[in-house]
């Protein structure tokens, strides 16, 4: 059977339901990707009591939900399975729809909105440009694959494509059919090699294949990408016999495999249709872990439960998946919007004799579920884990993805009950009346009116833009300083390393500040707000950042018997050339430093050099 034959079988008999957040779904034809060139038969139902005999916690679900009177023949082909499947031996294992197109059938506004493109948010718009958010960035990570290429973010229909195509994870192998394919978000979601192509298809080893980029993507990375795997992945992406698919395994079969992102049962469970995650390692935190859906509120905690609910395959558990108890968007959301590790690192047991972790380490694939002040106890103190090592100063640091949901956490809007869904996923109105919930997920200055102004009355859309455009500036100049302060402080950790003459403890307690004061800072820039989710913790911890980096570099200049002035050491094997001595510096007003010294004091190393003798 064709795959669009498929589609058309489905869309004959799907029963429309209630979608997202309990919205009512509009009954308007989908729009489907082609014409189907003859019309299809439907297909042929089956007895769901047959399937409820084996899979008895669906039956619960799928009899009391919005779905009850969709057949299973809807979303399974299921026939040559009832008629093998004996016990716990599965026979032929039947074959799920993973395909957005087949939840269009009736839910066609919210695909619709999902495989929109966003024409405001750009491609391939790095971060370390100097119009973007963290201009020194390549610098400050150098020696992460990120260094390579790291893009704002942008329409969720691209998520899986813009992963492979970035010069960071295949080395160049995964590129546009052309580039004309980057603006085609509705071949993007409807499947990921419409638009994408293999350079080299006869080969499965990550290998570079073009200047510039590095291999650094991996199966535990695309698990924020996509689920088309989530039935071959053992929970925690653990190694079994009984699964296709692990965190060791290889990372080009795995994508080629791979198709549809963000698909519709991350947070809708297809049965029931009730709220729910899919994540293993959200789940593993919350529940495992028991940290709670919300770590720092255990009233919320309670309000948004999480009940794990084990398959087993063979007799033995398997997979997992979390059952909502109501439906939140921050902890759906959160599946993906969160900081993590997601690739190998090293062990940092012994702060003398780091290790290396590889995939085989379920560290890999790992929530730490804490906000940006209590991060390093879960990552360092508790799991021994650092992500990479700086090419630069040779200190161990952490890379941090993407904390939207850390971040959010006891914010103002957080303490006044606004999730996600209320400003990037607004309710919008048909022309029949009839509201849905957007699933064209953006920014909120793209709909004030139906975000902001909701609960702003008094604001008019200009105001409004006005107030996050201020926040917005506001944290960017800290981000600016955090910057360049760090980046001051690893050419002090150069100079101190060449001097010679800087003990080992100095240098470790050097690289330890590095660490904080990396921590502080890209906490900020790897969050696509720019503060906005937090204005108040962003500025505490860019200023934190900011300190780390002075007190390293106050610390390494008294170690090395440095004049702050004067600061030839080290000079010898730079091309910076040696600083005025103080009498060639203006002087300063009866009884104050020279305006050099001033200079200096405030603004660092390079501040002299405004102050050189004019030729």
């Amino acid at each position: 059977m064709s795959r669009l034959s498929m589609w058309s079988r489905m869309a004959s008999g799907l029963a429309a339901a209630l979608f997202a957040f309990g919205v009512q779904a509009s009954v308007a034809k989908p729009v489907m990707p082609a014409p189907e060139p003859a019309k299809a038969p439907p297909p042929k139902m089956v007895d769901a009591k047959k399937c409820y005999s084996c899979h008895e916690n669906v039956e619960e679900w799928h009899t009391n939900g919005r779905h009850a009177s969709v057949n299973c023949a809807y979303c399974h082909t299921a026939e040559e399975h009832l008629k093998t499947a004996k016990g716990s031996n599965m026979g032929t294992r039947p074959g799920t729809s993973k395909d957005h197109r087949a939840c269009a059938t009736c839910h066609t506004q919210q695909y619709n909105d999902f495989v929109q493109i966003n024409y405001e948010s750009k491609a391939r718009h790095e971060k370390a440009d100097p119009k973007s958010v963290s201009p020194k960035f390549d610098k400050l990570i150098d020696g992460f694959g990120f260094s390579k290429e790291h893009a704002e973010p942008r329409s969720h229909a691209f998520m899986l494509v813009d992963q492979w195509a970035v010069d960071r994870s295949f080395g160049g192998r995964m590129q546009w059919k052309d580039w004309t394919y980057q603006s085609k978000a509705e071949l993007a979601a409807n499947g990921a090699w419409n638009v994408m192509r293999d350079l080299d298809p006869s080969t499965s080893d990550q290998k570079r294949m073009m200047r510039q980029t590095v291999t650094a993507v991996n199966p535990v990375c695309m698990n924020c990408k996509t689920q088309d795997h989530i039935l071959d992945w053992k929970y925690m992406g653990d190694p079994d016999p009984k699964a296709k698919w692990a965190r060791t395994s290889s990372t080009v079969e795995f994508a080629r495999a791979m198709s549809h992102p963000l698909n519709c049962f991350y947070c809708h469970d297809p049965h029931s249709t009730g709220p729910r995650v899919v994540r293993d390692a959200l789940i593993n935190a919350v529940v495992d872990r028991k940290l709670g859906t919300y770590p720092y509120d255990p009233v919320k905690s309670e309000q948004t439960k999480m009940t794990k609910v084990v398959f087993q395959r063979g007799g033995e558990d398997f997979r997992a998946i979390g059952m909502l108890s109501r439906s939140d968007s921050v902890v759906m959301c959160a599946q993906c919007h969160v900081e993590y590790t997601c690739g190998t690192g090293w062990d940092c047991s012994d702060p003398k004799n780091h290790t290396p972790v590889g995939m085989a380490d379920r560290r890999t694939n790992l929530f730490q579920w804490a906000n940006v002040f209590d991060y390093k106890s879960v990552a360092v103190d508790q799991y021994k884990f650092k992500d990479f090592k700086h090419t630069l100063t040779g200190a161990f640091l952490p890379k941090i993805q993407h904390p939207e949901t850390e971040v959010f956490w006891g914010s103002k809007h957080e303490r006044a009950g606004v999730e996600c869904k209320d400003c990037h996923m607004p309710k919008q109105k048909a022309a029949n009346g009839k509201t849905w919930t957007s699933h064209a997920q953006k920014s909120p200055r793209y709909r004030v009116k139906e975000t902001c102004l909701t609960c702003h009355k008094d604001w008019s859309e200009k105001e409004a833009l006005y107030q996050i455009d201020s926040i917005q500036a506001y944290i960017r100049g800290k981000v600016m300083k955090a910057e360049h302060h760090l980046s001051d402080f690893i050419d002090w950790i150069n100079r101190a390393q060449w001097s010679g003459k800087v003990s080992e403890d100095i240098l470790n307690k050097a690289y330890d500040l590095q660490y904080d004061a990396n921590l502080y800072w890209e906490w900020w820039t790897a969050e696509n707000s720019v503060g906005f989710h937090n204005p108040q913790d962003a500025r505490e911890s860019l200023t934190r950042s900011a300190d780390a980096s002075l007190e390293g570099i106050n610390m390494l200049k008294k170690a090395m018997g440095v004049d702050v002035i004067a600061a030839k050491v080290g000079r010898e094997n730079s091309t910076t050339p040696t600083p005025p001595t103080p009498n060639q510096l203006p002087p300063g007003p009866a009884g104050q430093p020279s305006a050099g010294k001033r200079a200096v004091d405030a603004l660092g190393e390079n501040a002299w050099k405004p102050f050189l003798p004019k030729k």
